[in-house]
């Protein structure tokens, strides 16, 4: 399989490219800083310069062309302000995902959060908050096997292997290795296409985890 990734130097994304490395996928990750080239090699990547709020659709696109998927993984991240969130966790995922059907890219995979809807009282997280649900809605609308992955308060702790995946909102946390691994799952998982799944830590594998495969 040829992943691309965008926001490769993303901790999930860093975890994932391992994951489906040490199996034999090839995967793309593209970066905004070059100094970041490293790291995505040393995770078994392929690192492409590509700075998501500056590039077009038919730049991504190229760089989709060919691929079996694509994982949506950036994010404007700690410190930055309204502005960003909306540029980066909405308009961005927006861009890349009309990329990945104008690559003819029909697996894809996003990365929201929990609590979409919820209203914190503060600004700067009410505005990522909307902006994920307003990228989401927006992924939802196109011709894509899409899959939303919406994991809980993410952690560094070391991956358990056991989460919990459901369709109705969840709260709690979960290890950013055990994200990597649930996304690695759906990829492999097609019946898990056009349906938003929430992900925290639980007592079920990785493997089991998801509700179509809890049914069987």
């Amino acid at each position: 399989m040829r992943l691309v990734i965008a926001g490769g130097h993303g901790k999930i994304a860093l975890l994932t490219t391992g994951l489906l490395a040490r199996r034999g996928d090839q995967v793309v990750s593209l970066v905004r800083d070059p100094d970041h080239f490293d790291d995505v090699r040393a995770a078994g990547g392929s690192p492409v310069l590509c700075d998501l709020e500056r590039t077009t659709e038919d730049e991504l696109a190229r760089v989709l062309g060919g691929a079996d998927a694509a994982l949506f993984a950036a994010g404007a991240g700690p410190g930055s302000g309204v502005a960003r969130k909306d540029a980066v966790d909405r308009e961005a995922a927006r861009l890349f995902a009309a990329a990945a059907v104008a690559a003819e890219v029909s697996r894809y995979v996003q990365i929201s959060t929990t609590g979409i809807g919820r209203v914190t009282g503060d600004e700067v997280f009410d505005a990522y908050l909307r902006a994920k649900a307003a990228a989401d809605d927006a992924l939802r609308a196109l011709p894509l096997a899409w899959t939303i992955l919406r994991p809980g308060r993410l952690t560094d702790e070391p991956g358990t292997g056991l989460v919990e995946v459901s369709e109705r909102e969840l709260r709690g946390q979960v290890p950013r290795a055990d994200v990597a691994a649930v996304v690695v799952e759906s990829l492999a998982r097609p019946e898990t296409a056009r349906h938003v799944y929430e992900v925290v830590s639980g007592s079920t594998p990785v493997a089991e985890a998801f509700p179509s495969t809890r049914s069987r």
